[in-house]
């Protein structure tokens, strides 16, 4: 046995306040499946790939299977993760204008390969077209695979922030290097005090749906103070204008404009009063005019994991059905 304060001193409780995993050596995980889905959305739904005979882009997740895990012990962070992914595709040939569409598909996605030599497999459905398969297979793989890199980063680095607890050691040697800098750096020290945070796992959100209105109508509706009020039901404060405020839902919902196209485009930075405090979303609202109909596609980015449901239902429910029964009690001639 061990003479006393002679122990092995990973087992060794510092002087820390919480007294949590000294010196990271017991087993810790943290579950990054739903992050995972999330950041796979956002990298992968949107990739476009374009030559001199047409343009192909993915349009959708349709699939995401599996799951993903971090582990901390003996403080080496150590990852899990394993993927069936299904996308779909969507082209055009420039010279004809005829559309076609597929599917590509991803059935393993884990740490037993490396990315590049992931399997990306393309299909389109039946007809014309083997020009836009071709360019989905070479181009548009590339850009699957060098998105899916992107993922394995974000996993390392953006997930795992606060695994690694600081040991009593390296904060010594982080106060020591603090210490040294404000010795040469008192000017800049004086300047303005640094702000501290912590970064929250987000997720990015798509959503689409068609209204059965114009698009001069629908954008009203998200820009006019007197339409928000009537679909939401409650109290609004608009200024419809690049880096204009708005409150919606009695102060619930706030943000600002960032961009603002006419019965095009509208985007806001946007949050919900129980996000973290400062924390904000991107949300880009797209208008897209179809014969006697509207359809809104809904790119959000940001949105804190825990939020993620709520953000769906919020959309869904408080936006897109209200507005929905708005238009149909009445009809908006603007």
């Amino acid at each position: 046995m061990a003479k006393w304060g002679q122990g092995d001193p990973r087992w060794i409780v510092e002087e820390r306040e919480d007294g949590t995993n000294v010196n990271n050596w017991h087993w810790t995980e943290r579950d990054a499946t739903s992050w995972s889905k999330g950041k796979l959305q956002e990298l992968l739904v949107g990739i476009v790939v374009e030559n001199e005979a047409g343009r192909g882009e993915i349009s959708e997740l349709k699939q995401v299977e599996g799951e993903a895990s971090c582990s901390s012990r003996k403080g080496k962070l150590i990852f899990f993760y394993e993927w069936n992914i299904r996308l779909s595709w969507k082209g055009i040939l420039k010279e004809s204008g005829v559309k076609h569409k597929g599917l590509i598909e991803i059935p393993n996605l884990s740490e037993e390969n490396e990315v590049d030599d992931t399997e990306v497999n393309v299909s389109k459905k039946k007809g014309d077209g083997d020009i836009l398969k071709d360019l989905m297979k070479t181009a548009g793989a590339a850009k699957v695979r060098e998105a899916l890199g992107d993922y394995l980063k974000a996993l390392k680095t953006e997930f795992t922030t606060g695994m690694i607890l600081p040991t009593k050691a390296m904060t010594t040697q982080v106060l020591t290097g603090k210490r040294k800098l404000s010795e040469n750096t008192l000017q800049v020290q004086a300047s303005s005090p640094v702000a501290l945070g912590v970064r929250i796992p987000t997720v990015a959100l798509h959503m689409m749906e068609v209204f059965d209105t114009t698009v001069e109508q629908l954008y009203s509706i998200f820009t006019v103070k007197d339409l928000v009020q009537k679909f939401s039901k409650s109290t609004a404060v608009l200024e419809a204008e690049k880096g204009g405020k708005f409150q919606m839902f009695d102060g619930n919902i706030t943000g600002e404009y960032l961009e603002l196209l006419t019965n095009k485009k509208i985007v806001m930075k946007w949050r919900c009063r129980n996000w973290p405090e400062e924390h904000y979303a991107t949300v880009a609202l797209n208008f897209v005019p179809t014969v006697g109909q509207t359809e809104l596609q809904l790119d959000c980015k940001g949105v804190p994991v825990c939020k993620e449901e709520n953000m769906k239902f919020c959309w869904q429910k408080q936006h897109f059905e209200e507005i929905k029964g708005l238009l149909k009690l009445t009809p908006l001639n603007r």
